[in-house]
């Protein structure tokens, strides 16, 4: 059936392009309200000006995100009754309510106290300041709770029973904290985490490579290194334990990402797949790499699996997953910068140790700056990647073995998706070139010094444009 006349396919499109689209937003704004947090905190405690003007600085991507994130977040929300009714009204008694939560208790608690935090510095209590961008780090990170959470129950439906074409909620905590539900929260707040801290990393390291504040750059630099010791290896163990919910839980996905067509039977050793061409005609891989015995390493950290890994034979055809080719290596993507920026992060770690992360080396280590830089869209990637296989790989289900995406959608004019499929994309893309453009001229103007500090505290060095920053002042002017 061609795809211009197909109502499915084109909301699933449109679907897609908006959850893509938005999903590049709140993944720095909930990591970097935590690191705004850290920055104040630290500014609290030490009276440090250095802090004060990071989070100044920093509070401005936060601005930019929250936003882009609002403008791109409510149509996708409204598409569930416009382009998925049907959807809607079956699963609305659980999943119209978690959404409300998510509104109500998390995006407005962050938007109410945004302003405090942006425009309040010299207008409240520093404290007050303090709860407030602690609230709005909260809010943000709520609200990931709250969207997984409905997510995770679409993967692991529970606590509810479907009585004449509509789920009736029997136990919302079993419901709202569905099997799937814990780890893919933890999952995705370490990706937004781990993502922010780069992002952050990225940015800073371009101001030292560039000799421009490099000694006020590289503060928040190793910020984002000692948190990153913790972060990434956290995220590749939780990646782990969500690779083995889909192990249990939904065992079409595993085959597809896995691209395994043949049944494996338990207390046998199964290959891993590094790399493979999965051919659906064929039902089998036209060519493949694969590690002996990995398989079993990565589910269950030994050698011969406990449970059988169901080959994707073992069902229909129109019970499998589509897309194997796109699961398959986007999951790959995800596993592989994942690893690379734990390394990055262990290189990182070791020429700090050895003393190479000094006021008088960093700006040297250029080619470890470079590798922050280009790590800076790597999260991205990756959370953009992890969630294609969660939910093209749920596929063809909406709610896993309950209703099909096919009977999900609303029955509109397939013309009148595409004209809404290529407006959002029309007005997305002018979004996306505002983000980039406000975004690389706060980071040429880059922090302004000359503010003055909470407290009537004022820095005794020349701030003005082109002079030093706060570390970088003349001996003359020290002390």
């Amino acid at each position: 059936m061609d795809i211009l006349s197909n109502t499915v396919a084109l909301s699933r499109m449109q679907f897609a392009l908006t959850a893509i689209f938005h999903m590049l937003w709140p993944v720095l704004t909930t990591g970097l309200g935590i690191y705004l947090v850290i920055i104040e905190g630290l500014w609290l405690k030490t009276r440090n000006p250095d802090y004060y003007y990071h989070a100044r600085f920093w509070s401005k991507f936060y601005v930019l995100n929250f936003g882009i994130g609002v403008a791109s977040g409510i149509p996708m929300e409204f598409q569930f009754g416009t382009n998925w009714a049907p959807l809607s009204e079956a699963i609305g008694n659980f999943f119209g309510s978690v959404i409300g939560f998510e509104a109500s208790w998390a995006f407005m608690l962050e938007a109410a106290f945004l302003g405090i935090m942006v425009f309040g510095w010299e207008r409240v209590n520093p404290i007050i300041h303090f709860v407030s961008t602690i609230l709005v780090a909260f809010g943000a990170n709520l609200s990931t709770f709250w969207i997984l959470s409905a997510n995770s129950w679409l993967q692991t439906p529970a606590g509810v029973e479907m009585v004449e074409g509509k789920f009736i909620v029997l136990d919302y905590f079993q419901a709202i904290f569905n099997p799937f539900m814990l780890n893919s929260f933890l999952h995705m707040f370490f990706a937004t985490l781990e993502t922010s801290l780069f992002v952050i990393g990225g940015i800073s390291a371009w101001y030292i490579l560039k000799k421009r504040h490099h000694q006020f750059f590289s503060k928040s630099l190793k910020i984002a290194i000692a948190a990153t010791i913790a972060v990434a290896p956290m995220q590749l163990y939780i990646g782990h334990l969500s690779g083995e919910q889909v192990y249990h839980y939904q065992p079409t996905k595993l085959a597809a990402m896995e691209a395994q067509w043949e049944t494996i039977p338990a207390g046998q050793s199964a290959d891993w797949s590094l790399l493979a061409f999965p051919n659906p005609q064929t039902q089998k891989n036209d060519w493949e790499i694969t590690i002996p015995n990995g398989l079993g390493y990565i589910l269950e950290f030994k050698k011969e699996l406990s449970e059988p890994v169901l080959g994707l034979k073992e069902w229909k055809p129109e019970d499998r997953p589509r897309l194997l080719g796109l699961i398959y290596y986007s999951f790959r993507i995800m596993i592989a910068i994942g690893f690379f920026l734990a390394g990055l992060m262990a290189v990182t770690v070791i020429q700090w140790l050895r003393g190479k992360l000094s006021a008088d080396n960093i700006t040297q280590q250029g080619w470890l700056m470079w590798g922050w830089i280009i790590s800076a869209p790597l999260g991205y990637i990756a959370v953009e990647a992890g969630w294609t296989v969660r939910c093209v790989g749920r596929q063809p289900w909406t709610v896993y073995n309950e209703i099909r995406t096919v009977d999900a959608a609303s029955n509109l004019p397939p013309e009148n998706v595409l004209t809404t499929l290529v407006g959002f994309a029309v007005v997305y893309s002018l979004l996306l070139v505002a983000a980039i453009y406000f975004g690389s001229r706060i980071i040429r103007r880059g922090p302004n010094l000359e503010l003055a500090i909470p407290g009537g505290v004022r820095p005794a060095f020349d701030t003005s444009p082109g002079q030093f920053s706060p570390d970088e002042r003349p001996a003359e002017t020290q002390g």
